[in-house]
């Protein structure tokens, strides 16, 4: 039996809450509210009912709050990627600061802390340099467009986006800010091309069609890779829309194709064949150069990740006599970019591909004094580990949504180097993490950074010194 739907009329958005919701208040209860912004008056549709809170989506603006502005997105109401078009960015810099000091005194339990001001993004468009687009026969209809549909009249495929908590629909993207127009040219090439050689899409229900997904990544210095992950192979056909591909946007200096026949998306298992080019690009981070893979993961804002290493080559302080460990290192990138003024720099990932570019990175700036290492963080980093490699003077933690595991909080509290700086992109993990460290460990300083405009998200630095 369906529960009755609950609508809640003229609610007051009164203030921001987490992870990008508003919040107001019925009759002392707490709504939380997505879609909405501090000063609108909403009806709300309710999606979760609890005896002291709610949440649900702003089905209509009753009064339009002052802060608002027009949202510069077509897609903007339908794609989940920006959903803070409609706030001034200063206004998002101010929510996301006060979401910081808001989750180290809540979560954290710290009573005494400096937070430094929000580094915001010199660029709120065009800021991205990977971007992943995915074909799929079942295209995201609107309640509008769903009216006008024959009941056997399915359009066919879409290239885009997929629709926030819905997996079988994709939202059709003719344009999108988040990357420069070359993202647009690539994605409406390949769409165009498909339609008129009528090649079939991912059906992901039935695990049939042959386009499956197009990543694109562009770097700082102009360089720009292709990626077409196709459901099996068809050399007549990958070769035909490959060649036009090239032909139309000559701009792609790598081209790459994949065949993942698996039910799901991932393709960091899976062999990567090059169509031209070397089979990466090269970014970089002020002196330094990176290797950037199909498979490797890299800070997704350039400019920002620059302002991000930076604050961790500021508290970090080295003096050049340190062992400085990197974990969950990825490519490297944090522990070259301090490798001047180090001692020795040992960097841990899981990730084999990310390692391997850690290495080919180092070779391609010339450092000797620093090692990567794969495997489990959890399970490498023991007593024998640190006495092989020397006792680290300082460990800097990059870790991925969920955390720190409570066995390395542990294992760092046992080895206690005299500071530790974590960098998250989860305020509110990264906060419990810090209640557990403060057994050893007091926090000097909190610096967050936005990483990404128009969204919730929100990285921060924290700087820890041994008690």
């Amino acid at each position: 039996m369906k529960r009755k739907k609950i609508l809640l009329k003229n609610v007051a958005v009164t203030a921001y809450a987490a992870e990008g919701k508003a919040l107001g208040r019925i009759d002392g209860k707490v709504i939380f509210i997505e879609g909405a912004v501090p000063g609108d008056v909403v009806d709300v549709l309710v999606t979760r009912n609890k005896k002291d809170w709610a949440e649900g989506k702003a089905i209509s603006i009753i009064e339009l709050s002052k802060e608002r502005v027009d949202p510069f997105c077509i897609h903007f109401g339908t794609c989940g990627g920006c959903k803070w078009q409609m706030l001034p960015y200063q206004k998002q810099l101010e929510y996301k600061q006060q979401e910081v000091i808001d989750a180290f005194k809540r979560i954290g339990k710290l009573a005494d802390f400096n937070v430094l001001p929000i580094l915001g993004s010199e660029n709120t468009t065009h800021y991205r340099n990977k971007l992943e687009f995915t074909f799929s026969n079942k295209k995201f209809l609107t309640p509008g467009q769903l009216v006008d549909l024959a009941d056997d009249a399915w359009p066919g495929g879409a290239l885009g986006y997929h629709v926030p908590r819905l997996y079988d629909k994709i939202i059709d993207i003719n344009e999108c800010w988040l990357m420069d127009d070359v993202n647009n040219v690539i994605r409406n090439t390949l769409r165009a091309f498909s339609l008129s050689n009528n090649y079939s899409y991912y059906d992901i229900k039935e695990h049939k069609g042959w386009l499956r997904n197009v990543i694109i990544r562009k770097s700082t210095t102009g360089e720009l890779m292709a990626n077409l992950v196709f459901g099996y192979d068809a050399k007549k056909e990958r070769e035909k829309i490959c060649t036009h591909l090239l032909e139309k946007v000559p701009s792609i200096t790598t081209l790459l194709y994949t065949i993942n026949s698996k039910w799901n998306d991932t393709i960091y298992d899976i062999e990567t064949n090059i169509v031209s080019g070397r089979g990466y690009i090269i970014e970089k981070l002020v002196d330094f150069s990176f290797i950037i893979s199909p498979k490797s993961f890299f800070q997704t804002n350039t400019k920002q990740a620059e302002k991000l290493y930076s604050v961790v080559k500021d508290f970090a302080a080295l003096k050049g006599n340190e062992n400085v460990y990197d974990l969950y290192c990825g490519t490297g990138s944090i522990g070259i970019y301090l490798s001047k003024n180090s001692k020795k720099i040992i960097g841990v990932d899981v990730v084999e591909d990310a390692i391997k570019d850690a290495k080919e990175n180092v070779a391609l700036n010339k450092i000797e004094h620093a090692s990567f290492f794969c495997g489990d963080v959890i399970e490498i980093c023991n007593e024998t580990f640190f006495n092989l490699h020397g006792h680290p003077d300082i460990i800097i933690v990059d870790p991925p949504r969920a955390g720190l595991h409570a066995k390395l909080i542990q294992k760092i509290i046992e080895i206690s180097p005299e500071k530790l700086i974590y960098v998250s992109c989860n305020v509110a993990t990264q906060a419990r993490d810090l209640q557990f460290l403060s057994e050893k460990y007091s926090v000097e300083k909190l610096q967050p950074v936005d990483m990404f405009p128009h969204t919730h998200h929100i990285e921060c630095v924290a700087s820890l010194k041994l008690k």
